[in-house]
């Protein structure tokens, strides 16, 4: 898949384009994108510019997004430079000069709740409107009676539901982050971890052991502040890689969440974590089997 900045796409008469952020590229945003050979997002995330304050947690940065609808069978993924000058632009603006001039737009696929402009003022009627191309308006998507919408999984990720997640999303939620050190009590109460340290601009799974898949390998990943060692150093993600002894310190590793095992607790001595966490690897190995 082609990967294009605004200013250097060439136009191409006929174009199918997706339009939208697009952040997690969850199971409501496919259906928007599926058919299309191209697809429009934004870099950064809009709100970041027009209300910083509103900024939200993203599910995915802009490489993991471009992975994932290169997944789609999409040809080329254009993305806008979004800033305050871009923002100033009017809706008709928008149509005008990226729509139809910079893209040649043929077909424009939006999701209902899509709008644009300054201001947000353009809606999908002025697309539909609008004779130099065709517009399709797809409704927003439902699973069992809820919204499928990015912050609601940013609200299911946060209570730790990341099995349901995942079913929004249409694929296991990824994090992916540098090894830092791991902590000595992991390697001497027989767990040795690779530790990341959370995003703060990325959205993570509330505090709990999880089931993952560490680079395709099964892991037992805690996330949280290590209750039990009041260490006073902030929330940590922890990963123990089954089976696996290898010094990953400095390398890029790429969590994918399956389940949640069970929620953070303290213990009052240390041989109760470690029984704790021989059950949490053996129902880690079971998931892995499983899925």
């Amino acid at each position: 898949m082609k990967i294009t900045r605004l200013p250097d796409v060439q136009p191409r008469p006929g174009r199918s384009v997706a339009v939208g952020t697009f952040d997690g590229v969850h199971l409501g945003h496919r259906r928007v994108i599926a058919g299309s050979d191209s697809v429009l997002t934004f870099e950064p995330h809009p709100v970041s510019v027009v209300s910083p304050q509103h900024t939200p947690r993203l599910l995915t940065t802009l490489a993991r997004k471009a992975e994932l609808i290169e997944g789609l069978g999409v040809d080329e993924l254009i993305v806008i430079p979004f800033d305050r000058e871009f923002a100033s632009r009017s809706a008709d603006e928008f149509i005008g000069d990226v729509l139809v001039g910079a893209l040649g737009a043929g077909e424009v696929a939006i999701g209902e709740n899509f709008r644009f402009g300054h201001r947000a003022q353009g809606s999908p009627d002025l697309l539909m409107a609008d004779a130099r191309f065709s517009t399709v308006v797809h409704p927003l998507l439902e699973v069992d009676g809820e919204v499928v919408s990015s912050s609601h999984i940013r609200g299911l990720l946060l209570a730790g539901e990341v099995g349901t997640a995942n079913r929004l999303l249409g694929t296991p939620f990824q994090l992916i982050g540098e090894v830092r050190h791991g902590d000595r009590r992991g390697r001497e109460l027989g767990f040795p971890t690779a530790n990341l340290i959370p995003d703060e601009a990325l959205a993570c799974p509330g505090h709990g052991v999880y089931a993952c898949l560490a680079d395709g390998r099964p892991a037992a990943v805690s996330i949280g502040v290590r209750p039990t060692f009041d260490t006073g150093r902030g929330e940590l993600i922890e990963a123990y890689i089954l089976d696996f002894d290898g010094d990953l310190y400095g390398s890029q590793l790429r969590l994918e969440f399956l389940q949640r095992l069970r929620g953070e607790r303290r213990f009052e001595e240390p041989e109760g974590l470690i029984e704790q966490m021989h059950l949490d690897v053996e129902r880690t190995r079971a998931i892995v089997a499983g899925a």
